[in-house]
């Protein structure tokens, strides 16, 4: 029932169940004898994760070599009965986990996800072919991001720093201000974390570079918070308002396309200054 990351065989089913610092919980019924209705993967890291990889890998055994955890990653959240679609249990599950993980690890401070983007790629595929993609993308940044049609792309470093900070704004601005018909965000992971009360904390480049999320998010990954302090105050923020909570990082991404439109003006005028012969007087600046 993995549907986020598949399971490749047994040594990597174990990797995410033996491990002390790897768990999967699960909610069951009585009816479906020993087959959950959704389970949760978690891993206890060091540190809040930009990249699948760093949770996929082998971890430590009995706590060998490692210190007391810090940060619990949910990494992947599965529905197993197809007869439930649509029915949320996600959010009680993970309330739940929360409580049991903070009375089990003490050292526990911080709870995230990582998380796929699954609708990026149609959503900007579907802005570079309306009539209105200029008010997102500019002639040259339509050119940069025709690569994303090869499936290799991410094998050039210099290819994929070209991408990287126009990729991540206009991910932020799929988050931020693009919203479906009832005001709520597109993208149904982020719908399922802020409506329980989840920060949007931070956009990951390359989180995830298997030909899947390739396809459906060009790579990208998502970290959403739940600060338990906060968490009533934003789900009541979305609830009411559909209001995206978000941190500064990803806002900051926001403006990435006003600052590259004036960072050329800006550097046309000081090679211009340069050209010109110095003036004496009222004329000659004080500062140059």
């Amino acid at each position: 029932y993995e549907a986020v990351h598949e399971i490749q065989g047994w040594d990597d089913l174990r990797r995410r169940l033996d491990p002390d610092d790897r768990s999967c919980f699960a909610f069951f019924h009585p009816s479906l004898i020993d087959e959950p209705l959704i389970f949760v993967e978690v891993a206890l890291m060091d540190d809040i994760p930009g990249a699948i990889g760093e949770v996929l890998d082998e971890a430590p055994k009995n706590g060998e070599g490692s210190r007391a955890p810090t940060t619990a990653v949910f990494y992947s959240i599965s529905n197993c009965q197809e007869g439930l679609r649509g029915i949320s249990f996600g959010n009680f599950l993970i309330k739940q986990v929360v409580e049991d993980l903070v009375k089990e690890r003490p050292s526990l401070r911080t709870f995230v996800t990582l998380s796929p983007v699954p609708n990026f790629a149609d959503w900007l595929d579907a802005v570079l072919s309306g009539n209105d993609s200029a008010r997102l993308v500019g002639p040259e940044e339509r050119e940069r991001l025709a690569v994303l049609a090869d499936p290799d792309w991410p094998g050039s470093e210099a290819v994929a720093e070209s991408l990287r900070p126009l990729l991540l704004r206009l991910a932020a601005n799929y988050f931020l201000t693009e919203k479906a018909g009832d005001g709520r965000p597109l993208d149904p992971v982020a719908r399922f974390h802020l409506g329980n009360g989840a920060r949007l904390e931070r956009i990951n480049w390359l989180g995830d570079a298997s030909p899947k999320s390739l396809k459906s998010a060009h790579g990208l990954m998502v970290n959403y918070r739940y600060e338990l302090r906060d968490i009533e105050r934003n789900h009541e923020a979305y609830a009411n308002d559909g209001f995206v909570t978000a941190s500064r990082q990803v806002h900051a991404l926001l403006k990435q396309r006003a600052k590259s439109r004036t960072e050329p003006a800006t550097t046309k005028l000081l090679q211009i200054a340069r050209l010109r012969p110095a003036k004496s007087g009222a004329d000659q600046p004080e500062e140059a």
